[in-house]
């Protein structure tokens, strides 16, 4: 059994209402989260459920609009890619409206592997 395009749609409308249950309920319990950003090649490692929740939890804390806008989703096998456009204003009112894909890798039904890309933009203004 291996997730649809359907179910990543549902994750995604999940990322987007902020619910860390809908989201969690994908991800493999020895999942693997690349972000974006980070010193490493790779950008930043997160592994096991709670450590990805916590950093998606800090996402939408830092971001409370943070939206994944225009989502489509494609699968093939064990392999699935969804393309976004991610929004969010931090604290300070900067904000960020950049182009971005995930790879994923599915096992037994779950993300056992996700891998986030995005633009490299820079921070927009803020809207006064």
């Amino acid at each position: 059994m291996t997730l649809t395009a359907t179910d990543l749609k549902t994750l995604f409308d999940a990322f987007n209402r902020h619910d860390i249950d809908g989201v969690m309920h994908f991800f493999a319990e020895d999942c693997v989260f690349h972000a974006v950003g980070g010193p490493e090649v790779y950008g930043t490692r997160f592994t096991g459920t709670q450590a990805i929740a916590d950093a998606f939890s800090g996402v939408w804390k830092s971001m409370p609009d943070a939206e994944w806008g225009n989502h489509s989703h494609f699968v093939e096998a064990d392999r699935g890619v969804s393309e976004w456009t991610f929004s969010g204003t931090a604290a300070d009112g900067s904000r960020i409206e950049a182009e971005g894909c995930d790879l994923f890798t599915f096992r037994n039904g779950k993300i056992v592997r996700k891998q986030a890309f995005r633009k490299n933009r820079p921070v927009l203004q803020p809207r006064y």
